[in-house]
């Protein structure tokens, strides 16, 4: 029994470590990523993150690294995850749909110039994508982290960040060093 539990652990990290190897090529993505929200930041600009689940949790840790550091002094940089209030989240849920909890606070608090970041295990979460299409017409920069094969976020951003596996939990491991990847470069620019 114990090494049954041994063995799958095991496979959990070899498979990460498979798919971080599968997707180390994304560098030039990825500083698309880090130019397009530090060029935001730089003309006073914020980042607006969203996800679902686990997704809202690392649109959380994005906006912390950026609000707080990710690993050296420098100024705060405007960023809000918009899975924060939950008051704002069960207003507009109850009033316009679960579909429209991120729209609506792109539509109340973006600009154009500003930077959405959608991020999606799937690419498919129709909040995800309803928020990243009031950002395009509101003129901001959006950016999509996806997994599998990128579903609809993939076409509906003009910076996409894939992950191409069909297990979450590995897709968010490697979003995760994206997102750290992100953050880097963004700092060493601000």
């Amino acid at each position: 029994m114990a090494d049954d539990r041994i063995a799958r652990v095991d496979t959990m990290f070899a498979d990460a470590i498979a798919l971080h190897e599968r997707v180390r090529g994304q560098h030039a993505v990825l500083v698309a990523a880090a130019d397009a929200i530090a060029a935001a930041l730089a003309r006073g600009g914020k980042v607006l993150i969203f996800g679902n689940g686990g997704s809202a949790a690392d649109a959380q840790h994005l906006a912390a690294e950026l609000v707080g550091r990710f690993a050296r002094e420098r100024r705060a940089a405007a960023a809000i995850a918009l899975s924060t209030d939950t008051s704002i989240l069960t207003a507009v849920a109850n009033d316009y749909g679960f579909e429209r909890i991120f729209a609506r606070q792109i539509e109340a608090l973006a600009n154009a110039g500003d930077v959405a970041v959608g991020i999606s295990t799937s690419g498919r979460s129709p909040n995800v994508l309803a928020a990243l299409s009031a950002a395009r017409r509101r003129g901001l920069t959006t950016i999509g982290l996806s997994g599998s094969d990128g579903g609809a976020v993939a076409t509906a951003v003009d910076i996409h960040v894939n992950t191409p596996h069909g297990d979450a939990a590995r897709v968010q491991e490697v979003q995760r060093t994206q997102i750290h990847a992100i953050c880097a470069l963004v700092e060493e620019t601000l």
